[in-house]
């Protein structure tokens, strides 16, 4: 999903109710389930975008405050 960012995607799940849409990203070392929700239009919603775009910069900024803290571990 290039709305999102890069290496994002979306899996869409049908039950009896609902479409589901889980949407995620898969880095090198993992893959963030950034958010799931029932889709009842054809366009994604603009805060689940949003949401979306936040967690990967949340994520972004834990996974480099853990790399500068391994980098002191080591020296």
């Amino acid at each position: 999903m290039p709305s999102i960012g890069p290496r994002c995607g979306e899996l869409r799940v049908k039950d009896e109710d609902h479409t589901w849409r889980i949407v995620y990203r898969i880095d090198d070392d993992a893959i963030l389930i950034l958010d799931v929700f029932a889709k009842v239009t054809n366009k994604t919603p603009d805060e689940v975008i949003s949401r979306c775009r936040s967690r990967i910069t949340a994520y972004e900024l834990v996974k480099a405050k853990a790399q500068q803290d391994a980098k002191k571990r080591n020296k």
